[in-house]
């Protein structure tokens, strides 16, 4: 685990930047209910536990929007000066062409906001949910009139090939021959309810959460994979792979790492979750190989647990901190780092 914060280290972003924008998923997450949060408040104890024998640094599940309790991580502060105060020192210039999926509330919501003030004039922000005239995008719009051509809204339902199709060909007009630079595959569902045991899920649970979990992100990716490869041809022969060149980031969670299983599973099933973002982690490493030849860099990352509305009161990190660490350690992602699996923090996670 690392010593501590860095204040003095800034991301810096190429001229033909792109952004690093996570995700969270959208109010498709409203599977999960609040019913949930007790069960949770043991797991949080337990790895708070955990955290203090061993040293390690927990995560209990991908930020997105909807996941309900994400990860456990008591050096949240790191991220913080020794007054309190969150390092002014981080300054980001953004450009390029990013789309996050998600960004209806929490993680996802924030990401935008923070790109949208950070970036330079040069910087377009593509925030993707499943309804963005409905009462959920409400917000986003706000957020979005703040910004005048900064942002614009797409509406897309991971979980439909036919909605993926027109949220591609809606951005492939607006990108034109730049491209694609940085593609943030946040949208998730969590099901059944938790505990989601081997007795609580059925089949329709399973495919349902593939389907969102594992599918959407293949098809968006494989359908994006055109516009990721023209944003990394403008940029400069030498520049090697990163966030600022073209990449693709997929939002996983330390419940799909089978090396932990063991050490996680009585405080959280999750049958459905875990076992759809173990798939995503393979697909991760596929991508990765995939797309070397390209200079496209592929990832996956998880944001600390995080006080949102399905994150809860308990949860250390705000969305505020929570992004500002992610877009720290995507801005620091090289060839070194695709196909691995990493958490806010820059730790590599087992898979």
């Amino acid at each position: 685990m690392k010593a501590g914060y860095n204040p003095n280290r800034s991301p810096v972003f190429c001229r033909t930047t792109h952004q690093d924008n996570l995700a969270q998923q959208d109010a498709s997450i409203s599977e999960a209910p609040s019913a949930a949060s007790s069960i949770f408040d043991d797991v949080i104890l337990e790895l708070g536990k955990m955290d203090v024998q061993t040293g390690h640094n927990w995560n209990i599940m991908g930020e997105h929007e909807s996941h309900t309790h994400t990860h456990y991580s008591r050096a949240h502060t790191q991220l913080l000066q020794p007054d309190g105060n969150r390092p002014a020192a981080v300054n980001m210039s953004m450009e390029g062409n990013i789309l996050v999926t998600g960004t209806s509330r929490g993680i996802g919501l924030e990401l935008v906001r923070q790109l949208a003030q950070k970036s330079g004039g040069g910087a377009h922000i593509y925030a993707c949910c499943r309804e963005p005239e409905g009462a959920g995008g409400q917000a986003l719009r706000q957020l979005s009139a703040q910004h005048p051509g900064k942002i614009s809204i797409i509406k897309l339902d991971v979980a439909d090939e036919q909605s993926i199709s027109a949220a591609v060909e809606a951005v492939k007009q607006k990108v034109g021959a730049s491209g694609l630079n940085l593609l943030i595959n946040n949208a998730a569902i969590n099901k059944p309810a938790s505990p989601a045991s081997l007795l609580s899920t059925g089949k329709k649970d399973m495919m349902e959460v593939f389907e969102t979990n594992v599918a959407g992100p293949f098809l968006l990716t494989k359908m994006l994979h055109p516009l990721l490869q023209s944003a990394a041809k403008n940029c400069s022969a030498g520049e090697g792979m990163s966030c600022r060149r073209s990449a693709v980031i997929n939002v996983s969670t330390v419940l799909s790492s089978i090396q932990k299983c063991p050490e996680t599973f009585a405080m959280a099933q999750m049958y459905p979750y875990r076992t759809s973002k173990a798939a995503l982690n393979m697909l991760t490493c596929c991508q990765a190989e995939n797309f070397r030849a390209d200079n496209i860099l592929v990832a996956a990352v998880h944001p600390g647990w995080v006080r949102t509305d399905m994150g809860g009161e308990q949860a250390p990190l705000t969305t505020e901190d929570s992004v500002l660490g992610m877009l720290q350690v995507l801005s620091t992602l090289s060839s070194k780092h695709s196909g691995k699996l990493l958490d806010w923090e820059g730790n590599s996670i087992p898979w």
